[in-house]
């Protein structure tokens, strides 16, 4: 099989894809923005061909490509896992001929608004919500459904110029930032209250191969703008919970809706008063290095059963589930510099053997904002058996680690 994969080279994790087709047997093509000489040498090595582009997201650009590999040789896949590439790529994938996800499903797992409208026509709780190109339209929806409301763009991943906004006089802003105020559609939702984690799978021939449950402590939103709270992302290793029964039918059933045939899907949820409610849908994996948890917490090469399930149409690797695993963020007491650590010794002492992997910025690097993501600064990843005791060690690691910047 020869698979087309775009954007082998960033972020670095997108190698583990390429190891991963190549390891099973794929013929793969890769097609990046970077100069074919910056590629790592295991990455060129993974590698039967590689093609540069100046812009993965030019659909001219890529279909020319696409099609001068064609004029060599049969295509049977092409793939892209980053959330910002996956329109592009189906457009091209569509227009040669290539099988996959199409653009009208990329569309649905991509644009917030025509995603709501898809799950409400089809029996999948969500929140309220609908585009809007002008303030008008932000107030009359906001009127109409009450405060707070949600300010989000239409096709942006995690929680990039998102906004609460708790009544009126808080608007301005947020209007400005989201472009609403320059004419810019943007999806406005319902708040909804509950707590917030995400159903992961791998589908396969239309059926879920494996799949997975995190959460969220606290809500993204609450994560991305409070520089005190060391977030947390934990995956369960608790999965035949019956709280979770209810969670997983609905996901069988977004990928029956839309289709899904072989393709990672990544589905965000909250749970609150008024019950379960599925907020955004991606047919993608997650972002944050969420799959090397799951690989941790389950004594899987993850990657590998995505490539066995595209070149093979199986995945053949139980999960063990022996781990719950998580990555706790850490970040510095201010904008800065980084000048030191304290309690990192603590913690490595007591808990280093089950400490996956972590990135610890040296003395003097810069700081990120903390908008900037979980892992824009230092962070831990951490496994455990035992999913409160896991819970626990984390909030000790907040506790005692201190980032200190000046």
């Amino acid at each position: 099989m020869h698979v087309l994969f775009v954007a082998p080279h960033f972020p670095a994790y997108q190698k583990q894809f390429v190891r991963a087709l190549k390891a099973v047997g794929a013929h793969v093509t890769g097609i990046g923005e970077a100069p074919v000489g910056m590629l790592p040498d295991d990455l060129k090595s993974w590698l039967d061909g590689y093609e540069q582009v100046s812009n993965v997201c030019d659909e001219n650009q890529m279909y020319d490509t696409v099609r001068r590999i064609q004029n060599r040789g049969w295509v049977d896949r092409m793939e892209a896992t980053i959330e910002a590439h996956m329109l592009t790529a189906a457009r091209v994938r569509e227009a040669c001929k290539i099988p996959g996800l199409s653009y009208e499903q990329t569309v649905l797992c991509r644009d917030k608004t025509i995603m709501k409208e898809f799950m409400r026509k089809h029996g999948i709780p969500c929140a309220q919500s609908e585009a809007a190109a002008t303030p008008a339209e932000v107030k009359a929806f906001a009127d109409r459904v009450g405060y707070p409301i949600i300010l989000k763009p239409r096709g942006g991943a995690g929680a990039a110029s998102t906004w609460r906004v708790n009544n009126e006089s808080e608007l301005d802003p947020a209007l400005v930032d989201t472009g609403v105020a320059g004419g810019h559609s943007v999806a406005l939702e319902e708040f909804i209250e509950g707590h917030e984690g995400f159903y992961d799978t791998l589908t396969v021939g239309g059926q879920i191969a494996h799949d997975f449950v995190s959460h969220y402590y606290p809500n993204v939103l609450e994560a991305m703008r409070t520089r005190w709270i060391s977030p947390v992302i934990i995956t369960t290793n608790r999965m035949n919970a019956p709280g979770y029964d209810e969670l997983k039918s609905l996901g069988r059933k977004v990928i029956g809706e839309l289709g899904l045939h072989t393709a990672p899907t990544h589905m965000e949820w909250f749970y609150g008063p008024k019950g379960l409610k599925f907020s955004e849908i991606g047919a993608r994996p997650p972002g944050v290095g969420q799959w090397d948890l799951y690989c941790a917490a389950n004594d899987v090469d993850l990657y590998k059963e995505w490539a066995f399930g595209i070149v093979k149409g199986a995945c053949p690797s139980p999960l063990s589930r022996n781990y719950s695993a998580a990555i706790i963020t850490l970040r510095p007491n201010r904008d800065g510099h980084i000048q030191g650590y304290q309690g990192l010794d603590l913690i490595e002492k007591k808990y280093g053997k089950w400490i996956i992997k972590s990135h610890i910025p040296p003395v003097g690097a810069p700081t990120q904002p903390v908008e900037a993501g979980y892992m824009a600064n230092m962070w831990i990843q951490i496994k455990y058996p035992d999913y409160d005791d896991l819970r626990a060690i984390l909030e000790e690691i907040g506790e005692t680690v201190q980032v200190i910047a000046g």
